[in-house]
């Protein structure tokens, strides 16, 4: 064999081991961009874990110390009539922070199923308003209340 022979012999085997590094190279790639998509391909061992989940049973209705644990409102007569007619539209803070007479409750009352969309209460509203007027009432209370359990200190000149 001449020498321009045994260079082709020589480049036709570097040409397949570069074909052979070349297809490694295609099918590892292409088996990590398997392994990617699917991380759970190779657990061949592995059974399908059952987990089993226990909802949490929480009672919307809970009284706790008297106080109606989801709305704020004191138990008392009439509280759920209140909080399923007061709460539907918004928050039970609001019926507490604006503590009223019964006269003033039946005019806010009217004024919203007037302009508010407020469904006719019929005999509910008396049981709203008792309920409100006895657990809610007015208080009597200057611009602010009085400041209680302040630790003053004397200012230094």
């Amino acid at each position: 064999m001449n020498k321009e022979e045994t260079f082709r012999v020589q480049v036709r085997k570097v040409r397949r081991l570069l074909m052979l590094l070349l297809a490694l190279f295609i099918i590892s790639g292409g088996g990590m961009l398997y392994y990617m998509v699917n991380p759970n391909a190779l657990d061949f061992m592995l059974k399908p874990e059952t987990v089993a989940f226990k909802p949490i049973e929480v009672d919307e209705d809970r009284i706790e110390n008297g106080i109606h644990v989801r709305t704020g409102l004191v138990d008392a007569e009439g509280l759920m009539t209140v909080v399923n007619n007061c709460t539907n539209c918004h928050s039970s803070k609001l019926v507490t922070q604006n503590r009223m007479n019964a006269e003033r409750w039946n005019t806010t009352i009217k004024w919203m199923q007037e302009t508010q969309n407020l469904w006719d209460l019929g005999r509910n509203q008396e049981v709203i308003v008792n309920y409100l007027v006895t657990n809610y009432p007015p208080k009597a209370k200057g611009r602010r209340s009085v400041l209680t359990d302040i630790d003053w200190y004397a200012l230094e000149d």
